[in-house]
């Protein structure tokens, strides 16, 4: 080894150092709490973390990936992908998941664009991998012998800060899935400070973690809160009545999710205070909290606090956070708020010409910024422009900093020549004491060129009348603003984080009557 490789290492910063220092400092503290189908449970400390992230790193480097290549995973959330993730850190490569909802042709279109040397796939998914995965990669399948001979000495190999950590595929809506480039440094010099100071984690944390690792928000909440030391409890399912159960036993303090979830649980019978009484922080992203929510887990955890925040996967997640115990704390009484912008963001509002604005598309600088999108200088460039990252969310600031979510400009509603939030029509029904849950988009229309079209899911006990939402809505907002269409339903369509789908409320072939 090199003079030079020694001084490297000496002031490096990577991910994967800081497991290694985790291990040496607090080897036995539990990293994860992992449990199965069956409900068997198996702790993970940092020190075997890192024994075992040494140990595939070892193994892809027997496999052929070397640092500037990449790691794939297809997988539901376990410490075996957080094993493959750090250990593909540690030789220098960049880790990306696949989604586990993703039929054939989606799996088969990431894989030949991200090119990766290395496939790990858990058994229930390696047929679909297997009859599309590039026949330079090489397929494994995690389970228990997968390193079993593998060495647990750390390889010492030349890894900079500036090395793509993980490459995240975004969700697609309008177009293709872009992969964001996010590299070592931004967790370690931005994302994890501000966040630890933003939402108000530390080690003494205990956190049920439901966000898929495909994601920005599993993948990135994972590294920032084991950079930490925290402690990550892995339900095999976000069940509400297993998630419950979970939350009581291992006397959860922290929880982030969607609305969805939290709406989910305090629909199931086993909610209450027995079961979520020792939470202490509730965090959400993604969309509106309803009033039937807040006020059930106040009930149920009276000693919770609220954090609502936002981010994207441009910014390796960084972004805005706001704290509230009720409604009555939220600036101005609006739903929409998210917060102010954490430490390392500089922010400005800007109209459809640049100029500054109260409402308008977000523009972003930070040091957590993505090097770019995979094999795509274009878009990079586009997102780049004038210096700034442009977000393609629009939001209102006010004159204290807050920020306000007006709607992602894609999902903004052009209605008979007018401009309209979906988020704002959402936000409206939602006060409708015979809706539980609702979601807003603009259906083509031959006179409006798009219909305010809403979907609503009936608080318990009701029976919604389409009719009498719309006058509702009329009542609270402009009347081109109120929906021209409303449909009562079961439940709305959400990816793996709960989030809703518009684009595929978009598709919905609608036998019902409109009103």
């Amino acid at each position: 080894m090199t003079a030079l490789h020694h001084r490297t290492l000496i002031g490096r910063a990577t991910i994967g150092d800081q497991l290694r220092r985790h291990a040496r400092t607090q080897p036995g503290k539990t990293a994860f709490i992992g449990y199965t189908a069956d409900g068997t449970r198996h702790v993970t400390t940092y020190g075997e973390l890192d024994l075992l992230a040494n140990r595939f790193a070892n193994l892809l480097l027997d496999r052929g990936v070397r640092r500037g290549d990449r790691v794939a995973s297809m997988a539901r959330n376990s410490v075996d992908v957080v094993v493959a993730y750090y250990g593909t850190l540690k030789v220098g490569a960049a880790f990306t998941g696949i989604n586990v909802l993703y039929r054939a042709p989606e799996v088969k279109h990431q894989l030949e664009h991200a090119e990766p040397t290395v496939v790990v796939v858990d058994p229930e998914f390696a047929d679909i991998v297997d009859s599309v995965a590039p026949g330079h990669t090489t397929v494994m399948r995690y389970g228990t012998e997968l390193l079993a001979n593998s060495p647990d000495i750390e390889p010492e190999l030349d890894v900079d800060e500036n090395d793509v950590a993980m490459v995240i595929y975004t969700s697609g809506t309008e177009a293709a899935p872009k992969g964001v480039m996010i590299p070592h440094r931004n967790f370690l010099i931005s994302t994890a400070p501000a966040w630890s100071w933003g939402l108000r984690t530390g080690p003494e944390d205990t956190w049920l973690f439901v966000m898929p690792f495909h994601t920005i928000a599993g993948l990135g909440s994972m590294t920032t809160l084991t950079l930490m030391g925290a402690t990550l409890v892995l339900p095999a399912t976000v069940d509400p009545t297993q998630s419950l159960k979970i939350i009581a036993d291992e006397k959860i303090s922290v929880i982030a999710q969607t609305p969805t979830f939290y709406l989910a649980l305090a629909r199931n019978a086993g909610f209450g205070s027995a079961a979520v009484g020792q939470v202490r922080r509730c965090l959400t992203y993604g969309g509106q909290v309803s009033p039937h929510t807040i006020t059930a887990w106040a009930g149920a955890a009276p000693e919770a606090i609220w954090g609502t925040y936002w981010g994207q996967s441009e910014l390796s997640q960084l972004g805005s956070v706001g704290w509230f115990t009720s409604l009555d704390d939220i600036p101005d009484g609006d739903a929409s708020w998210i917060g102010k912008p954490v430490t390392h963001l500089e922010i400005k509002v800007v109209d459809a010409d640049g100029n500054p604005s109260e409402i308008g598309e977000l523009l972003c600088r930070t040091p957590s910024v993505m090097l770019g999108y995979f094999k795509d200088e274009a878009k990079t460039a586009e997102v780049f422009a004038g210096g700034w990252v442009h977000t393609g969310d629009m939001v209102r600031t006010d004159a204290d900093g807050n920020l306000f979510f007006y709607d992602r400009m894609k999902d903004m509603i052009k209605s008979g020549g007018m401009n309209i939030s979906s988020q704002e029509v959402e936000r409206a029904i939602h006060t409708h004491p015979d809706v539980l849950r609702a979601a807003v988009v603009g259906m083509p229309d031959a006179y409006w060129s798009e219909a305010v079209t809403a979907f609503v899911i009936a608080a318990e006990g009701t029976t919604p009348d389409p009719a009498a939402i719309i006058e509702h809505c009329r009542t609270t907002l402009a009347s081109y603003k109120a929906p021209k269409a409303v449909h009562v339903v079961t439940e709305l369509p959400v990816d793996p984080q709960g989030k809703i789908l518009k684009r595929e409320l978009r598709a919905l072939a609608i036998v019902e009557e409109t009103v």
